[in-house]
């Protein structure tokens, strides 16, 4: 009896770490289309490419110690986010959003493009970490490291993240370009090196999701920023697009259900999840259009 107990909790525990761990890649991601969007009013869909180009960054570095993995990674992932703005996004900066948008459209299939050109889009394998692609085990409950790292990157990034926010002179410029672009340059701020950091936020936050990600998974192609991407999105779609603590709450929100049905689901529907996810987050919307936490940047921070 007590022993059917113990594997029932720790079935349970399993799904809530393994919630929490997908939780936490779609909670940056998701953050860092948010953080973009909230300045510039721009869904920057390249961010899927720029975190393929970033994960790439792996192969270059194979054995060097996993700091420098992560550095490169970052480093990476932050000079094409400042490149793309500044050579795609700033000279346009004040056409119609349509056209911001179809730029972003325009970059991330140029990336894209470009990576299964050189690479001929064949995935490769590779170990971002002995350490991390171990696991503890308690009982019949599997850890693995590199979910606790996900999850607790994470909470220290959304602290950090709302600490600039909300104490540094350039979060509070931030803040103030995304209530209003216009006012804020009339009484002197640099709306350019304000959108300047907002994308290199926005590509620290990426890096990092594509270094968990290939730490998870071990496997990196031409196409892995496309899944990521589209969950990123419907996350800040579902907290409210624009609400900084939406993005996150979507993003966790999502890998919450991707788990529970993952485990809730029959063995010949499992390969549907996502269409359930999808379907789910329709109905969301439909009653409530605006997302769970509204929009307004300002206000949300």
């Amino acid at each position: 009896m007590h022993i059917v107990e113990f594997a029932s909790i720790s079935s349970v525990l399993q799904h809530v770490i393994d919630a929490f761990s997908g939780g936490s890649l779609y909670a940056l991601f998701a953050l860092a289309i948010a953080l973009v969007f909230g300045i510039v009013r721009l869904i920057n869909f390249a961010q899927g490419a720029i975190m393929t180009v970033a994960a790439y960054g792996l192969l270059v570095v194979e054995g060097v110690p996993v700091i420098v993995k992560l550095v490169v990674v970052i480093v990476v992932a932050v000079g094409l986010s400042l490149a793309v703005d500044r050579v795609a996004f700033r000279p346009i900066r004040d056409v119609d959003p349509t056209t911001l948008l179809v730029t972003s459209f325009a970059v991330g299939s140029l990336l894209q493009a470009l990576l299964v050109v050189i690479d001929q889009d064949q995935p490769r394998s590779t170990e971002v970490s002995s350490w991390l692609s171990s696991s503890l085990h308690v009982g019949s409950l599997v850890v693995s490291w590199v979910s606790v790292a996900t999850i607790v990157a994470t909470a220290l990034l959304l602290i950090a993240l709302v600490l600039f926010l909300r104490r540094s002179t350039t979060g509070l410029e931030m803040r103030a370009v995304a209530e209003n672009f216009r006012m804020s340059q009339a009484l002197g701020v640099r709306s350019n090196r304000v959108i300047a950091v907002a994308f290199a936020i926005s590509g620290v936050l990426t890096g990092i999701t594509a270094f968990f990600l290939i730490a998870q998974s071990g496997t990196i192609s031409p196409t892995i920023g496309i899944t990521p991407l589209l969950f990123g999105f419907i996350g800040t779609v579902v907290g409210g697009i624009g609400s900084l603590p939406g993005a996150v709450a979507g993003g966790y929100l999502l890998g919450v259900l991707t788990e529970a049905l993952q485990a809730a689901l029959p063995d010949n529907l499992v390969p549907y999840r996502d269409a359930f996810v999808f379907g789910a987050v329709f109905f969301l919307l439909v009653f409530r259009p605006q997302g769970l936490f509204g929009s307004n940047f300002q206000e949300r921070v």
